[in-house]
């Protein structure tokens, strides 16, 4: 009942929120715990659909719950790694009988013995897939199961390589409409390539967004994961568009995009996404309007048959969007169900705008296929490394397609800690994941496919929710929020099926806080994790910079990423500046000053004691700035990550950070190209012929080749 307090968080309860998998406390710092509280837990257990409001419905869903457990044959969901037969099966009484459906067709048939040997015959010939699997005991009970079997590791790139890191969006050149777009990237990556022996171009995620205006600029709430975002189309690039006639339109829409462009190269202005997508949308409504030729319409044709239902719920929602607004909560009720049968008339009378907002999805596929093509035709061994964000908009096409997947009432974020002590809550929709088990885990490697058929390698965005994700319940401070696990080993196991099927690299965002186990278990899988240089201390011991022998070898390191200083700004403490104009300091600008100072000390002095840096470097004149810039990037070559990233802005010095985590309209987060140090915008082609960027390049060069005369010494 509304208002009526939860049960509390007693021996019952706490049984049942383990038997569901959630958690009653937390470890905000070593040796500390933390109490979750029984409404938090009763809350995450009522969007499991279970009942925990009082004593007497604890008891009744622990009994069920203990019941279903101790009668079930096989879990939703069962694992197995290649030639060896999953756990889940040990369990089973002798004589229970195995059929296998493998994903290609065919049966398997096994029994259970005391050997195991015909168990371990049916799976040593079992190919990776997602199969079914069905056990018949004795006494004539049967359970089924979905059956992944997946390599035991993931795809690890081969030897080392550098590469470039960049917010697409935020990348302009003297051909792009106002953004940074997919004709942008690939010729980014080519150059990388050709001119810097670049392995590998990592970008933010270009998933699509929710449309405005205004448009939430952030890349990381997307309305949709499994489809790129039309926005980032070069529309110049699309075959039909050389045959829309020559009309005053066409002119018309040109000039504006001179304009727009001007604005931002010229006079400084922002990004503006949502001024980009109309002028984008006028041009792609007039290339939707030329007929394909038999080739493209057969292509097309494909297109739409492999992606099926989830293009078609996607496109009706932004048809939907278009009338009713880009919150499905507050559409009709009758559309509000993609399965409903008033979804189904709107479908049918919005069919033009349906297959027009599939078009789109089809023409931005192919761009992205064609930057990762030209990215390996230049000679990069990885290519594009694609971001995987943690979630989606609650008001978005994902969340209205997928709504049994989703815990209603529950938003994603991250408990009170060391760093904030109130707590985050991000405003995504968990996946529920018994629902996801129920499906063998189809969302997640549709997602996953989806983006592995462009993609040299995949970072995923807080890699850590693989294993759990911090629930708070809608309208409750994230201090009221509590943790629900999820079957890391189902998710890694899919994650690792999708990665080797399309030969790619998967790089875990592991920073910050991170339950112990996780990183181990994400190496043993072959998931490189991230190492950004400032956070490198030896914490365990006295606190100070560790040196290059101490890194992991598995990860992709770096100075800086998108959330925080460039090292322009770091090493100048500028960083602290901006945070002192915007308020955003909690102590007094002389000891944040100082501490940024010490810590940037600490640093340069290690890496003056290493000769990464001449012993004259120093002050804040534009010289020392870039020689220690590139005694950053030689140090990190010195260690053994398999990964080195530059972000681009700091090749040209570069000031701004592209996100200041803890601002909403105090920054303009998301929508600045990338600028000298004097906040100049620079175009591509500026940065492809600057002297300071090229400098920065040959230093990384050196040391990639410093760093393989070492390694071939180390093996002689």
């Amino acid at each position: 009942m509304p208002g009526e307090e939860p049960a509390r968080l007693d021996g019952e309860l706490a049984r049942l929120a383990g038997l569901h998998g959630v958690a009653t406390s937390y470890s905000p710092s070593p040796g500390r715990t933390v109490a979750a509280s029984a409404r938090a837990v009763t809350a995450a257990l009522a969007a499991l659909g279970v009942d925990a409001a009082t004593p007497d419905t604890v008891r009744a869903a622990l009994a069920a719950r203990e019941r279903e457990v101790a009668v079930r044959l096989l879990p939703p969901t069962v694992v197995a790694h290649r030639g060896a037969p999953p756990a889940a099966l040990d369990a089973l009484p002798g004589g229970t009988r195995l059929t296998i459906e493998p994903e290609q067709g065919g049966a398997l048939e096994a029994a259970v013995d005391a050997s195991g040997d015909a168990v371990r015959e049916a799976f040593g010939v079992l190919a990776p897939g997602v199969h079914r699997i069905t056990a018949t005991a004795p006494d004539g009970r049967t359970g089924t199961a979905h059956l992944v079997v997946a390599p035991t590791r993931l795809p690890t790139p081969e030897g080392r390589a550098y590469g470039l890191l960049v917010q697409v969006y935020s990348l302009l050149s003297t051909r792009s409409w106002g953004m940074g777009d997919l004709g942008d990237l690939a010729e980014l990556a080519g150059w990388a390539a050709r001119t810097l022996g670049a392995g590998f171009v990592q970008v933010n995620p270009l998933h699509a967004a929710v449309p405005g205006p205004p448009t939430d600029p952030s890349p990381y709430r997307p309305s949709s994961r499994r489809f790129p975002d039309p926005v980032h189309l070069r529309v110049e690039d699309v075959p039909e568009y050389a045959y829309v006639e020559d009309t005053e339109a066409l002119r018309s829409l040109r000039e504006r995009a001179e304009r727009l462009r001007a604005t931002v190269l010229d006079k400084g202005a922002l990004i503006d996404r949502d001024a980009v997508w109309e002028l984008k949308r006028e041009a792609l409504e007039l290339v939707a309007a030329v007929p394909l030729g038999p080739g493209r319409r057969a292509a097309y044709a494909d297109f739409l048959a492999r992606e099926g239902q989830a293009l078609e719920d996607h496109a009706t929602w932004y048809a939907l969007a278009e009338v009713h607004g880009p919150d499905w909560s507050r559409w009709p009720d009758a559309l509000r169900d993609p399965r409903s049968a008033g979804t189904a008339r709107a479908r049918a009378e919005l069919a033009d705008r349906v297959d027009f907002h599939c078009l789109l999805a089809w023409l931005t596929d192919a761009q992205l296929t064609e930057a990762q093509s030209a990215a390996r035709a230049a000679g990069m061994p990885i290519g594009v490394v694609h971001d995987l964000a943690v979630g989606v908009h609650p008001g978005g096409a994902d969340a209205w397609a997928q709504q049994d997947h989703f815990a209603a009432g529950m938003s994603v974020g991250a408990p009170p800690d060391a760093f904030n002590a109130r707590g985050q809550d991000w405003g995504l929709p968990p996946w529920r994941p018994d629902r996801l088990a129920a499906s063998g885990y189809a969302p997640y490697r549709r997602l996953l496919r989806a983006l592995f058929r462009y993609a040299g390698a995949l970072r995923i965005d807080h890699v850590m929710g693989l294993f759990r994700l911090w629930w708070v319940p809608q309208g409750q401070p994230p201090t009221e929020g509590t943790y629900v696990r999820y079957d890391a080993e189902a998710m890694l196991a899919v994650l690792a099926l999708e990665a080797s099927r399309a030969g790619a690299v998967v790089i875990g965002e592991d920073l910050g806080t991170v339950e112990p186990g996780v990183r181990e278990a994400l190496q043993e899988r072959g998931v490189l994790g991230t190492s950004v240089l400032w956070f490198e201390r030896d914490w365990d011991g006295d606190g100070r910079p560790l040196p290059p022998a101490g890194w992991r070898a598995d990860c992709l390191a770096t100075a800086t990423t998108h959330d925080l200083p460039p090292t322009a700004a770091r090493l100048t403490g500028d960083h602290v500046e901006l945070r002192d104009r915007l308020g955003l300091l909690t102590r007094p600008l002389a000891e944040e000053r100082a501490e940024a100072a010490a810590d940037t000390g600490e640093w340069l002095a290690l890496l003056t004691r290493l000769g990464l840096l001449p012993g004259t470097s120093g002050g804040h004149s534009a010289a020392a700035e870039e020689a220690e810039i590139q005694a950053v990037h030689r140090f990190l070559l010195r260690t053994p990550a398999r990964m080195v990233g530059v972000w681009l802005p700091d090749a040209v010095g570069d000031r701004r950070p592209q996100n200041l985590p803890g601002t909403w309209d105090q920054y303009p987060n998301w929508r600045l190209p990338v600028a000298d140090p004097e906040g100049r915008p620079l175009t591509l082609e500026e940065i492809a012929s600057s002297p300071r960027a090229h400098a920065l390049f040959e230093a990384v060069r050196e040391g990639m080749a410093e760093a393989a005369k070492r390694e071939e010494a180390t093996e002689g």
